[in-house]
């Protein structure tokens, strides 16, 4: 080869290696712009074009490759997540500590959870003060107690479903409302750069009991399979036809999202881009953030749409949940302060005024993800979470709210509800027997889809013998208890048994009594996955103790009262038995005979009633039943009470009233405050009665004083005429003893303590 053909060779070789560097150096910062834009899909489409260069530079490939997996991520491809943060950690180690937990998080939701462990163990060790790295490692040791509750209950795949994301369903009218990035009709298609789909609007199917009743047959008529707990692949039904636009009003060329409605359905909250009045806004980094507004339902039209007060440019809003009694506003934020990537907050709600939000703390907050709540009939809050250990993903939670403190900690709901993939926005009855969620599983035909759910019969069965002859008892109570609160009583048949469905994740007790035997009892726990019996045996002695039993009702209405803890002290040997009262205020306790005891019974908010019992004589069964529980707000009319017309000195007959009722009891309860309402007949002016009540109501204060009452227990009020207990109002003729009905006394209990 010539010199000059040499030279003209190496400059064209230069050149292309310039022109190729050139291509790449301009598709990377394409892939940079379409990231920063958040167009997650359109990235990936460059950063694979750019990482295809086996001569790329260390550092841009470094960088490619940690926003290839970061894509991945948020477009929920938890498989290409997986090999890009693999590829990422395998060629570059010394990668911030962050991408330890994204690639450990990817383990799990593809059910990798060894090696899910692993990675959470590594990224513990470089950031100690993240408390997932600990739980998540632990957790991964015993997976069963993910799946304890996984035959009790049967997951189906709705037939509303469409090819696009449908999540986050909410009653409404009988029906469902959810979000969805369907198609929608039109020439014009909207897309969201995110993901290139759609943009979110609510939909509306109106019959959920059609839909779940006719839900299986309607599949198998048209080719489709139902899903299960199984990872079945599914066909689409092709049934949506029932599904309509909730709102032209309420959507929007952007995003809607979760709504909830308030009790009476007249009033919405949504969850929208920051949108409103036709203008958008951004934060200051350039985003349109998310945030909650409210609207009312006229004359079956949306309108007077609102943003909520506490919302912001600056940070997102959304994911509302409505307490039953509509005093509460749960929903999700990023706002400053928080916990993690995404918390759930409470605000109160009243006569059209909102407080101020507050955080609901790390008790249900992690460093992770909080989002989707819902509040079920009984107030307890349901959401989801990453940052809480689970199967991978979006697992769902539930807290028990008492004094808007999740008081017994979160609980994983476990699966077939849960699954390794996101699982979020579940909406279930008050002991979730049924209901409805959200799940991109691999059962679902693509992205998010709707689930129902419903409980299926775990059957436990307890069988009740005779000790000394084996055979089987008849008519032998046997009271439940569930997570040391008294369930129900339940009566054994002629083959000495009884049956219950068991409950996931609860410790049981079966305590059972018949008169002439001993008590006896025996645990059963659902707590692990190892509780696989189906029948329990219990076996009664004969014995001389007596059975003690009875009922324990209210004062004010006779009542059976549940949640009463009554405790039997043998006031010999000073030992006791405690009991809380369920449904039927019942209650038993095996007695010594000869020896005597005392019965105190205690509520919340009602004075603590002891009774003594006298020595019982012999085996058998006792009734004492505790009468007059007396509670604060009751209200109780004395007997007798009466006055002379136009008067409101004490007659003979109610002082011996008083004496014999009322006296007794402030005696009985020293701490017992209580109100003393006077009323009298409708005859004479209204001025004329309000003065005589209220005279009348402090001649009783006055007589109970005098007979050593503390006055500053006693409230006296007088209310005149204004409510009569007949209809002897001014112009009706009525006789002397119809009015004199209306002279009347009452006491109100304040405070018991």
């Amino acid at each position: 080869m010539n010199k000059s053909l040499h030279i003209l060779l190496s400059i064209v070789l230069l050149f292309a290696i310039s022109a190729n560097s050139a291509w790449g150096q301009a598709k990377f910062k394409a892939a940079n712009r379409e990231y920063e834009q958040l167009s997650y899909m359109s990235a990936i489409r460059l950063y694979e074009d750019v990482l295809s260069d086996s001569k790329l530079d260390a550092a841009v490939r470094k960088e490619a490759l940690k926003k290839l997996a970061y894509c991945y991520r948020r477009i929920q491809d938890t498989k290409n997540a997986e090999k890009a943060y693999s590829d990422l950690l395998k060629n570059f180690p010394d990668v911030e500590s962050e991408n330890y937990l994204y690639y450990a998080q990817a383990l799990a939701s593809n059910g990798k959870y060894r090696d899910s462990q692993k990675y959470y163990s590594i990224y513990g060790e470089k950031q100690t003060a993240d408390v997932r790295s600990k739980k998540f490692t632990v957790s991964y040791m015993e997976m069963s107690r993910f799946y304890r509750d996984s035959s009790s209950y049967q997951v189906e795949y709705l037939p509303i479903n469409s090819n696009q994301a449908d999540f986050s369903p909410m009653f409404y009218k009988g029906g469902l409302v959810f979000c969805s990035a369907r198609d929608e009709s039109g020439a014009v298609k909207r897309v969201y750069g995110w993901n290139q789909t759609p943009f979110l609007d609510l939909y509306f199917v109106p019959d959920t009991a059609q839909l779940k009743s006719g839900m299986v047959q309607k599949a198998a008529a048209l080719g489709g399979v139902i899903a299960s707990s199984s990872n079945k692949t599914l066909k689409s039904t092709g049934d949506v036809n029932k599904v309509e636009e909730f709102s032209r009003v309420i959507n929007t060329k952007y995003h809607e999202g979760p709504a909830v409605f308030f009790q009476g359905e007249q009033k919405a909250i949504f969850t929208r881009n920051n949108f409103n009045k036709g203008k958008t806004r951004e934060s200051k980094d350039g985003t349109n953030k998310l945030k909650l507004y409210i609207a009312d339902l006229v004359k079956d039209n949306w309108s007077n749409i609102k943003e909520l007060p506490f919302n912001s440019d600056e940070y997102s809003c959304g994911h509302p949940a409505l307490t039953p009694d509509n005093t509460k506003l749960y929903f999700v934020s990023d706002m400053p302060g928080g916990y993690g990537g995404t918390d759930i907050y409470v605000v109160e709600y009243s006569d059209g005024n909102w407080g101020t939000p507050v955080n609901m703390g790390k008790e249900i907050n992690s460093e992770g993800n909080e989002m989707f709540p819902f509040v079920d009939p009984a107030g307890n809050l349901y959401f989801a979470s990453d940052g809480h250990e689970g199967l991978g993903g979006l697992d769902m939670f539930f807290a028990e709210i008492k004094d808007g403190v999740a008081y017994r900690g979160v609980n994983n709901l476990g699966a077939p509800l849960n699954s390794p993939q996101d699982d979020f926005g579940i909406i279930t009855d008050a002991t979730r027997t049924s209901g409805f969620f959200s799940s991109n599983r691999k059962s679902g035909l693509s992205d998010d889809n709707i689930y129902s759910f419903k409980r299926v019969c775990r059957p436990l069965t307890l069988i009740v013998y005779d000790a000394a002859s084996k055979q089987p008892l008849e008519n032998v109570d046997v009271r439940i208890t569930v997570n040391a609160e008294s369930r129900e009583l339940r009566v054994t048949g002629v083959d000495g048994s009884t049956s219950i469905c068991m409950e996931a994740n609860a410790e049981y007790e079966f305590k059972a009594i018949k008169e002439g035997y001993l008590m006896n009892s025996v645990a059963y726990s659902t707590k692990s996955n190892t509780a696989q019996k189906t029948t329990l045996e219990l076996y009664l002695e004969k014995a001389p103790l007596a059975v003690l039993k009875g009922v324990v009702k209210s004062e004010v209405n006779d009542q059976p009262m549940a949640g009463v803890q009554v405790t039997l002290e043998n006031e010999k040997d000073k030992t006791k038995q405690t009991v809380t009262t369920g449904p039927d205020g019942g209650y038993e306790f095996q007695v010594k005979p000869g020896d005597d005891h005392k019965l105190t019974a205690e509520k919340d908010k009602y004075a603590t009633n002891t009774e003594k019992i006298g020595k019982v004589k012999s085996s058998g069964e006792v009734v004492q039943n505790i009468q007059g529980m007396y509670g604060e707000g009751d209200i109780f009319k004395l007997k007798n009470i009466y006055y002379d017309y136009g008067k409101f000195f004490i007659r003979p007959d109610a002082a011996r009233e008083l004496e014999k009722t009322l006296l007794p009891l402030l005696r009985k309860y020293p701490a017992m405050t209580i109100e003393i309402r006077s009323h009298t007949d409708a005859r004479s002016s209204d001025n004329f009665n309000m003065q005589l009540s209220a005279n009348r109501a402090r001649a009783v204060v006055d007589y109970l004083a005098m007979r050593g009452i503390d006055p500053s227990r006693l409230v006296s009020n007088g209310y005149g005429e204004t409510e009569l207990v007949n209809e002897c109002v001014d112009g009706i003729i009525c006789d002397e003893k119809q009015h004199q009905e209306n002279r009347r006394t009452e006491f109100r209990i304040i405070s018991v303590k």
